[in-house]
């Protein structure tokens, strides 16, 4: 029995995701028909999937020197509602982008705006950077503070994205949250490959210079199709981790080696 496997590939990262069928099953198991999942379950699917793309965008546009930014609102400045709020961000992001086409680059951006339940406004923004890229912004917003900051990329944006996407639903101090990117992030198809064997299913195979990132592996059930899936995430070894690995791999098997007995002195 097969599954398909997808393959998208990163600098550093390979994402891996596995599905099967939703005419087949499990062997043994006879052809099952769709299933129509709950709104529960869309939900969570929906958000988990905005996450996966989140990420996907990250890994694949910016980088570690990149810029997260944080625009707070003064106490007598915060919007009345969410609409406000957008307009807001657009003529911002409109000033900084006439500042970034006049430098001679692209800009790239995703943002987050959030209002908690005590009626605190703030807009998180993961943005591309550029030579004197803080000065602008912070001259570009009117409203507040914008607290600028270098990406953190621990576990390559995985944390980062699932920061940039919380909602009311994710996070219990959030009143109202509206995600959104820039279109200029475009993602490719992903590698598609059939795998003719169903044996494999519970095997995770590693290419030389990459580890599984087991933080990353997810299993679960396709509300729509019933069928299993998985995704995990391979991480490169960087050269110095895979010369220490090396040097371990080199001790290990000298230690496996037969020594001869120790000689023993009389006196």
């Amino acid at each position: 029995m097969s599954y398909i496997k997808e393959t998208d590939r990163y600098t550093n990262v390979i994402e891996v995701r596995e599905y099967h069928n939703w005419k087949y099953g499990a062997p043994g198991m006879a052809r099952q028909d769709k299933k129509k999942p709950t709104p529960e379950q869309m939900e969570k699917v929906n958000q988990y999937n905005k996450e996966r793309i989140c990420r996907k965008k990250m890994r694949r546009w910016f980088r570690k020197k990149d810029l997260f930014i944080t625009l707070t609102y003064a106490v007598d400045a915060r919007p009345p509602d969410m609409k406000t709020a957008k307009e807001h961000f657009k003529t911002f992001i409109k000033k900084v982008r006439k500042f970034y086409h006049k430098a001679g680059y692209e800009l790239r951006w995703i943002r987050n705006i959030e209002v908690g339940t005590k009626n605190a406004w703030h807009i998180h923004i993961v943005m591309n950077r550029i030579p004197d890229a803080d000065l602008i912004i912070a001259e570009a917003w009117p409203h507040g503070e914008a607290d600028i900051r270098l990406c953190y990329k621990k576990g390559e944006f995985r944390e980062l994205a699932h920061y940039m996407v919380k909602t009311p639903k994710t996070e219990s101090r959030i009143r109202e949250s509206n995600y959104s990117t820039s279109r200029n992030l475009p993602l490719p198809p992903p590698e598609k490959d059939v795998i003719e064997r169903w044996e494999t299913w519970d095997k995770v195979r590693v290419p030389k210079g990459f580890y599984v990132d087991w933080e990353s592996y997810h299993e679960g059930e396709n509300p729509k199709t019933g069928q299993p899936y998985r995704e995990y995430t391979l991480f490169r070894i960087k050269e110095k981790e895979e010369k220490e690995i090396s040097r371990r791999r080199q001790r290990w098997k000298k230690t496996k080696r037969k020594r001869p007995p120790n000689k023993v002195r009389r006196c």
